[in-house]
């Protein structure tokens, strides 16, 4: 555990947020903490899981010391929200990096989310974007809310209409229900709290998903997909979609057993995942990816991302 807090640490948050990166330092170094995570089922040791746990418990965070004085006072109130909740972080900047490849695909399109959340990377056709290229110059495109900006390099398809999405459905083990204040706020506990934008970007998504919510059932995505592919309209191209999702299954032949029952239906298939999830087809591209997403298309790698949707470098 200690040795996952400080990878975290490393690799995830160091000069990006720098309160999530002392909180991982000091969870590795504290016995007590440690021996409480220990006692929880692996899939809930995760950092970001503890670390929002205890803010939406307790509220702002003054610090390390701060931090493991709350968990020492309160274990058994942060023990029962990190076993009733999941780390759903449903970021909307994602469909930055996910429309250039949307925008290609021949429609009109049925979007299809596997570990949708509350859904709001099924709604890209709704919002705004902003690409800049190293030279200065953007592109726009949309007119909705929020605005999802971001520097592009690389020959990026930046796309020159919005897809034209006729159905779409998502996933979840645990859908998060939006007209429920508290699933709400849990989301937004999810954001890195440096990230003001994020939060402010995310309430704007809410917002438009409240309007007219996309609808997201409960289901596995290893056993649960085919089905809804098939109810998708005959006369439309399936597209399925993922972002940040099958890092949380428990193995990597799970992961290969979900690649080849997606690869085995008529879709095509958009992973945006870190690119330890697919080894094999990135293995010539670690030293470019370095902390990136592999954006994939159909199993072939086509760009790195940010984890967060901040950024998108075209191979």
């Amino acid at each position: 555990i200690a040795r996952r807090y400080r990878r975290f640490a490393t690799d995830e948050t160091e000069g990006i947020s720098p309160l999530y990166t002392a909180l991982a330092y000091a969870v590795a170094d504290d016995r007590p903490t440690l021996e409480f995570l220990s006692a929880l089922p692996r899939v809930k040791q995760q950092p970001n899981l503890l670390f929002a746990a205890v803010r939406r418990l307790t509220g702002t965070l003054d610090g390390a010391e701060d931090f493991l004085t709350r968990v020492h006072d309160k274990p058994d109130d942060v023990r029962q929200i990190m076993l009733s909740r999941s780390n759903q972080m449903n970021e909307p900047a994602r469909c930055g990096v996910l429309m250039p490849l949307l925008a290609q695909i021949d429609g009109p399109l049925s979007l299809i989310e596997v570990g949708a959340s509350a859904g709001l990377c099924l709604l890209p056709d709704r919002y705004r974007y902003r690409w800049t290229r190293p030279d200065g110059s953007e592109h726009e495109l949309g007119n909705g809310e929020p605005e999802i900006s971001l520097p592009v390099t690389g020959p990026v398809p930046i796309p020159e209409r919005t897809p034209d999405i006729v159905w779409r459905a998502g996933l979840d083990l645990h859908p998060v229900d939006l007209t429920d204040p508290d699933q709400r706020e849990w989301l937004l506990a999810l954001i890195w709290p440096e990230h003001t934008h994020r939060a402010e970007r995310l309430q704007a998504a809410m917002e438009v998903a409240l309007a007219d919510p996309p609808p997201v059932s409960t289901g596995d995505l290893r056993d649960d997909l085919p089905a809804l592919v098939a109810e998708a309209p005959a006369d439309s191209t399936v597209v399925v979609i993922h972002s940040a999702v099958l890092a949380y299954l428990p193995s990597q032949e799970e992961i290969d057993a979900f690649a080849a029952t997606v690869q085995g239906l008529d879709v095509r298939w958009l992973s945006n995942e870190p690119h330890q999830v697919f080894p094999d087809h990135n293995a010539s591209r670690i030293e470019a990816l370095d902390r990136d997403f592999s954006l994939m298309l159909d199993g072939v790698p086509v760009a790195a991302a940010g984890p967060h949707g901040q950024s998108l470098h075209w191979f």
